[in-house]
């Protein structure tokens, strides 16, 4: 129950932000305009097999949920940063499910907030340029269990960030390096649909993969609906793996603390 109550006051925090939020949309809208542009651009001197319809849909989705890829908690940061953390080892609730509490609802609202109007605008540009329909209503309606799962998936990637933060005082070093294999590996530079088919066997394996490629396929059709129960799986798996090494991490990291002033 106190971890639900978290969640709600996070979300209600969230939901202050407004001008970040506006701020958020426009910088995406531009910058999914600036990749679907690049896109056509590479299609037309080489198309490809994958139809332009289906990689400015994928970009689209990627932008729309980006909030989702690299919120991270500030706060949290600055409490291991300045010592303040101790004095949440003093409440009566793990930490791990506290904080893992927080930054999904932070990761859950902030993508709501910017990827319903994103994807309103999107989906009123021409064709070849905007959003596209979903494949099918299977398709879509499997989409959305596993969109749930890949939020759970990079909110346990977060939760690995901050312990090697706990560990260094830094964020920026490992957090640097991380953000950079998830936005290549997710697919936000460059849609794993292009990548060569001996490359994506062992890709679409991988963490990131789960957290927006396998939903956007599911939505395009790349992955059929009958697929789905075999993708579920393979990102429960990776949920369960890494909310355990997280929670690892975080209690090894709990016993050798040391706190500012004694």
């Amino acid at each position: 129950m106190s971890y639900f109550t978290v969640f709600k006051m996070r979300l209600r925090m969230e939901l202050q932000y407004r001008g970040a939020m506006i701020g958020g949309i426009a910088c995406q809208m531009f910058f999914g305009l600036i990749l679907v542009a690049l896109y056509r651009a590479l299609y037309a001197g080489k198309p490809q097999s994958l139809p332009i319809e289906s990689v400015a849909t994928y970009v689209w989705l990627q932008q729309a949920f980006f909030r989702m890829m690299l919120a991270s908690d500030s706060e949290l940061v600055d409490k291991i940063k300045s010592g303040d953390i101790a004095y949440d080892m003093c409440r009566p609730v793990d930490m791990y499910g506290f904080y893992y509490a927080r930054i999904m609802a932070q990761k859950l609202m902030g993508s709501i907030m910017r990827a319903v109007p994103m994807l309103v605008m999107a989906s009123l540009l021409p064709k070849g340029w905007g959003i596209s329909l979903p494949a099918s209503l299977p398709g879509f309606l499997a989409a959305i269990p596993a969109l749930f799962l890949g939020l759970l998936c990079v909110c346990a990637l977060e939760n690995i960030t901050v312990a090697f933060t706990m560990k260094t005082l830094d964020p920026r070093g490992m957090q640097g390096l991380l953000s950079l294999l998830m936005m290549t590996f997710s697919g936000n530079l460059l849609p794993l649909t292009l990548f060569p088919e001996s490359w994506q066997k062992v890709i679409t394996f991988l963490p990131y993969a789960q957290l927006l490629d396998a939903p956007i396929r599911l939505y395009t059709g790349n992955f059929m609906p009958n697929e789905a129960l075999r993708i579920y799986a393979i990102q429960a798996f990776w949920v369960v793996i890494l909310i355990a090494l997280g929670e690892a991490m975080w209690n090894a990291n709990k016993k050798r603390m040391i706190v500012q002033g004694g």
